[in-house]
């Protein structure tokens, strides 16, 4: 029988907070993280705005040498990780390292590095490019400078699929718990794309919003003007334990990670497959997974990008998943406060996921004004929402048709 698998600790860089406390706190308040570009200048682009994440000092969390030999998703990734870590009060001296690992993936791992070695190598040559080029920029280095500074010796992988990213590593760090290769996972996504390539690139496929005049308005999943997604920055991580172990240390419990399930497009680059079929499918093999029926699931973390076809076809994905059952559930996208984190935006929405299940609140969607015809169901718009829920799921759809869905429990305290 296959080991029941907790989330005992969170920690989260997000545009709308860098601690737990200030991010939930803003996340129920419906506080927008998003605001003019001011890590570039961004003066030449159509998308000026973007949710970057504020104040971040790498220092409080690593020593000077240490963060100049990381690029910034990945000393996001260490800063994350040990905060969750101590939210967990979980001690590394006290547990077997072999028994502890790492899952953590990036979307587009270190392109700020990229871009600055590259200018380098053409402004004054090959000799004059960092020999830490590589391992700075290699998107499975988060996992692995997390592996370094904690310790955590067990299985140690990263995820990279896009979008999917985050919750990918969600769930496959539950699966290595539950087939008992280890008894803690350190899992979630990261990412720190807001670089002048990325824009340049996103830009030129017209995927981002152009509503730089009104920023705070421009991520508006669902809503019948949006104009596309906000690109935003960050790291969600989780701390992941068997049942078994997180009693025996006596460990407070958040959430149950119940079920996973992923599922390929077959389809398109970017665009998803027709009427969400794809993700339909991933949701269906993790309330499989769960043992959960349709009406068992009281929320969704939507994906929800402000995307005209990610939007309408999610909408038609939970209801061929949910039928009737569809338009009593509550849907939101925390997306429309934080922007789209890319790789890390599985990690981060499943951090707003255990949080709803475990205080009995659900984050709004926000700049919700004009409904949607082809998206009608109850985006909990604009206003937080309390109301008790015994299992949500939280999806993740990716660039390349990769698509990811975890169900979340409330934890009841039963064996």
């Amino acid at each position: 029988m296959s080991k029941r698998v907790v989330i005992t600790g969170l920690g989260v860089l997000s545009p709308v907070g860098n601690d737990l406390p200030t991010f939930w706190n803003n996340l129920i308040n419906g506080k927008s993280g998003v605001g003019p570009v001011t890590q570039f200048d961004a003066s030449d682009y159509p998308t000026r705005i973007a949710a970057e994440v504020k104040d971040f000092d790498p220092h409080k969390y690593l020593d000077r040498r240490e963060a100049r030999r990381m690029d910034r998703f990945v000393q996001f990734a260490v800063s994350a990780s040990k905060d969750a870590l101590k939210h967990a009060g979980l001690e590394m001296d006290r547990e077997d390292p072999d028994r502890v690992g790492v899952y953590i993936g990036s979307g587009i791992g270190g392109l700020k590095t990229w871009e600055d070695e590259h200018k380098k190598l053409l402004e004054k040559g090959p000799r004059r490019v960092s020999p830490f080029f590589i391992p700075m920029m290699i998107a499975n280095m988060a996992a692995g400078q997390v592996s370094i500074t904690t310790g955590a010796k067990g299985p140690s992988s990263a995820a990279i699929s896009a979008c999917a990213t985050g919750t990918h590593s969600i769930g496959d760090a539950a699966k290595i718990i539950q087939r008992g290769d280890a008894d803690v996972m350190i899992a979630g996504g990261t990412e720190a794309t807001i670089t002048p390539m990325a824009f340049a690139g996103f830009c030129a496929n017209q995927a981002m919003s152009r509503r730089n005049d009104e920023p705070e308005k421009a991520s508006r999943p669902f809503d019948r003007e949006r104009d596309g997604f906000v690109m935003g920055e960050g790291a969600g991580i989780l701390i992941l334990e068997s049942l078994e172990h997180a009693r025996a240390r006596g460990a407070e419990i958040i959430a149950e990670v119940a079920g996973y399930g992923m599922s390929g497009d077959a389809h398109h680059l970017t665009a998803p497959a027709p009427e969400g079929e794809g993700a339909a499918r991933a949701m269906k093999r993790a309330l499989n997974d769960a043992g959960l029926n349709s009406e068992d699931v009281g929320y969704i973390n939507a994906h929800g990008t402000s995307t005209d076809f990610n939007d309408k076809f999610e909408t038609m994905a939970i209801k061929t998943v949910f039928g009737d059952h569809a338009y009593k559930l509550a849907v939101s996208s925390t997306k429309s406060m934080t922007g789209h984190l890319l790789g890390a935006a599985g990690g981060v929405e499943a951090i707003a996921t255990a949080l709803a299940l475990k205080e009995g609140i659900l984050p709004p969607t926000i700049n919700y004004e004009h409904p949607d015809p082809d998206c009608d169901l109850d985006y909990v718009p604009n206003e937080a929402r309390r109301v008790k829920v015994s299992a949500a799921l939280s999806n993740s759809l990716g660039f390349g048709g990769h698509n990811a869905t975890i169900a979340l429990k409330a934890f009841d305290g039963t064996e």
